[in-house]
């Protein structure tokens, strides 16, 4: 991992960036220019029905206007790209054959949905379903290729995975009982999300992840792909939520909370973050 300090924004294209994505970025800027890092732009467009071009171009008009400046990103080039995860399918192949060759993933054809969420960062008030034990095969023919099935990842079932958060402080987690073995290539040839962003995280030398506190328990998991790749973790820094008059987790359906609806209406930057001020 880098001593120098690297951060990075890691929006998903599916749709506007809202006050909740803005705030928490805008955490991720300071942290980068208080320490004088380097701050990075990741365009986590994996899911290729959900992610749309025309989002992408509105998402980086709606950084640059409320004020975000990365030095690394998809218009600016640096030297750890590409810089968008749709390009970055080789870097995640690898990490699978890295897995696969430990023997720390299986194949698994048991899913309900096709663990439809996998592209995605989990949400608020999802509930983590434990992937019965009882399904795990007890072996598995060797593979050169993930093929056209899912990938789990077996964790250790009972170990606690604990971690410092820069914000929240000490975070513990048990496998097995918080969450159970977790989908890491799925049967379209796609890396899921979780192995996407330590992949890239790791690739990247970002130091410290910062985004919100609805990820606590997928840093669990991501920890342990960490250390079975070998790889040093970054530092973490989950920031609050910021939420509706109903106390309800902001998502990029609230159009009416967007920061392209916000500058339509003649908002701008600075009396945002003002009210972030104010509280």
């Amino acid at each position: 991992m880098s001593k120098v300090y690297r951060g990075r924004l890691a929006p998903t294209p599916t749709g506007h960036l809202h006050l909740g994505h803005a705030r928490t970025f805008w955490q991720a800027q300071c942290r980068a220019e208080q320490s004088g890092g380097t701050l990075v732009l990741r365009v986590e467009d994996l899911d290729r029905d959900r992610c749309k071009p025309h989002y992408t171009v509105n998402m980086l008009e709606d950084l640059r206007w409320f004020g975000f400046r990365w030095q690394e990103g998809p218009d600016v080039g640096g030297e750890y790209g590409p810089y968008c995860q749709c390009d970055r399918s080789p870097f995640y192949l690898q990490a699978w054959h890295q897995l696969n060759n430990k023997r720390a993933i299986y194949p698994s054809p048991h899913s309900r949905k096709d663990v439809a969420q996998a592209l995605s960062a989990p949400h608020e008030g999802d509930r983590e379903a434990i992937f019965p034990i009882e399904l795990r095969p007890a072996d598995w023919a060797e593979v050169d290729a993930p093929g056209v099935v899912n990938w789990r990842f077996r964790v250790p079932d009972g170990e606690r995975i604990t971690f410092e958060d820069e914000n929240y402080g000490s975070q513990s987690f048990v496998a097995g009982e918080d969450f159970g073995d977790f989908i890491v290539w799925r049967r379209d040839g796609l890396a899921s999300y979780e192995l996407a962003v330590v992949t890239d995280d790791h690739a990247m030398q970002i130091s410290e992840v910062v985004r919100g506190e609805d990820l606590l328990l997928s840093t669990a998991k991501q920890i342990l792909l960490y250390r079975t790749l070998g790889w040093g973790a970054p530092k973490f820094y989950h920031c609050s939520l910021v939420r509706d008059e109903m106390g309800r987790r902001l998502a990029k359906r609230d159009g009416a909370r967007s920061l392209r609806f916000l500058r339509s209406q003649g908002t701008t930057p600075e009396d945002i973050r003002a009210m972030w001020t104010l509280g």
